[in-house]
């Protein structure tokens, strides 16, 4: 598979966001790629990089892990090959949401996550309340061979009170408007891999 997202698969996006405010691609990148990806996210771990996530931010922010379980790093350009490429598809995302939705993105946050077995995120929005730059959120899973019955489900509060479960398999991309789309990680029985992000238009608040 090429390694540049094509066309139809950026386009789809775009069509998807603007009729019902969400997206799934099931092979946004290569296997191979998914593969380096999720070998970075592991030594990332093994190196102790990735450290317990907060919630809130500012003075608010905190770790609860009643709230939710995983363990983050951020991505920075030059950090890796593979992060770099999984960076400028993105890049090309944000361009084609941009001439498509007209919604102003100005650039991308992301960070691994690892999920333990039975972590999980309760129910939120990823907008804050003093914050609205984050405007579109991206993930995109790592995890091979995962089989109905381990959990991990990414869980879409849909409008309208129906839900959707995204399995959290390699290579799968989920697009969604912040500000819309209340969700959750649902508990699972092993080691759960993501890729967690942001696409950020500028804030309407001077800070």
């Amino acid at each position: 598979m090429s390694e540049n997202p094509s066309l139809e698969q950026l386009s789809s996006i775009v069509d998807d966001l603007a009729e019902q405010g969400w997206s799934l691609q099931p092979a946004f990148i290569s296997q191979t790629l998914t593969l380096e990806l999720a070998q970075e996210c592991r030594k990332r771990a093994a190196q102790g990089a990735l450290v317990p996530a907060s919630i809130g931010r500012g003075q608010g922010l905190a770790v609860q892990e009643g709230i939710r379980g995983d363990r983050i790093q951020w991505l920075e350009p030059g950090q890796s090959q593979a992060c770099d490429q999984y960076l400028a598809k993105l890049e090309s995302l944000r361009q084609a949401i941009n001439q498509g939705l007209y919604l102003g993105l100005e650039d991308y946050e992301s960070h691994f996550a690892l999920y333990p077995p039975g972590a999980f995120y309760k129910k939120h929005l990823d907008r804050f309340r003093d914050d609205d730059r984050r405007a579109v959120s991206v993930v995109l899973y790592l995890n091979q061979e995962w089989e109905t019955g381990q959990g991990g489900e990414l869980r879409l509060h849909l409008p309208g009170g129906g839900v959707r479960d995204i399995a959290p398999q390699a290579g799968v991309l989920a697009v969604f408007l912040s500000a819309d789309m209340p969700h959750e990680v649902l508990p699972a029985q092993r080691e759960r891999l993501s890729l967690t992000g942001w696409f950020r238009r500028r804030g309407d608040s001077v800070l």
